[in-house]
């Protein structure tokens, strides 16, 4: 089992067509995908808003493929056509973290 973290930076003025955009479209299409979407945050300041997402995989063959098949996926294409048209940059910055637990992480069954 691995982990993902990713941060994507959004401007402020897209902050809501942002976070339509995810719950509406991209979660349910990564879910279809099989990506499973342990949490979502946001994290904002008056100059951006973070929205965190951290997601589990069984291995990184099985991660590379579930993102092979969202990033072609023509749905996925045409929204993001869409909202892009409508509302300008999405985002400014994608982070992306593969997390792995130290031996002695509660995760993984040790004692912190």
């Amino acid at each position: 089992m691995i982990n993902q973290l990713r941060i994507y930076t959004v401007p402020p003025a897209n902050k809501g067509p942002f976070l339509d955009r995810f719950r509406h479209h991209a979660a349910r299409i990564m879910a279809r995908h099989g990506f499973r979407i342990q949490a979502m945050w946001t994290s904002e300041t008056p100059d951006h808003l973070r929205f965190v997402y951290l997601l589990t995989w069984q291995d990184a063959v099985e991660q590379q493929a579930a993102w092979d098949c969202f990033m072609a996926d023509k749905e996925w294409q045409q929204v993001k056509t869409q909202t892009s048209a409508s509302h300008g940059q999405f985002l400014t910055d994608i982070e992306d973290m593969g997390l792995t637990p130290t031996d002695f992480s509660t995760a993984i069954g040790g004692t912190a």
